[in-house]
């Protein structure tokens, strides 16, 4: 086994890690502010759930979700082109050697967590109807006064 497919495998390091969360700890606090004023982003709530940070530090995937999944077409393309502008407000706060170039993406986890929730349910409402539904016979006593 090659030491590429070994690395793959294994996941983020400590260090990825603990970089991704600074960032976007950094982010967060620099979209909430606006400490840079963009227009079309103004009175928009963004959520920068994650940082997912490349081994050789040099690529970052910033995951975000507007407030209510609204305006993510307008979001993602201005934020990745004002990409180089955010990532110099967050050098100035994050301590690294070379910052990581950013690339902001839409982040789909609340809609996979949303839809997995439902399935759940649906699940949970069919057993229960199915138990409901039983053999025909009364369960207790007062239903067969009835």
């Amino acid at each position: 086994m090659s030491r590429k497919s070994k690395a793959a495998s294994r996941g983020p390091s400590q260090r990825q890690l603990r970089v991704g969360e600074e960032i976007r700890h950094v982010l967060a606090g620099i979209l909430q502010r606006q400490d840079y004023y963009i227009e079309e982003l103004d009175g928009l709530s963004i959520t920068v759930s994650e940082v997912s940070v490349s081994p050789d530090l040099a690529n970052a995937r910033v995951y975000v979700m507007p407030l209510a999944g609204q305006d993510s077409d307008i979001v993602l393309p201005k934020l990745n082109q004002l990409a180089p502008v955010i990532g110099h407000q967050l050098a100035q706060k994050v301590h690294l050697r070379r910052l990581p170039r950013l690339k902001f993406v839409l982040d789909h986890s609340f809609d996979t967590a949303d839809r997995m929730g439902r399935l759940f349910l649906s699940i949970e409402s069919s057993d229960d109807d199915s138990s409901d539904q039983g053999n025909g016979e009364p369960n207790n006593a007062s239903d067969q006064d009835v």
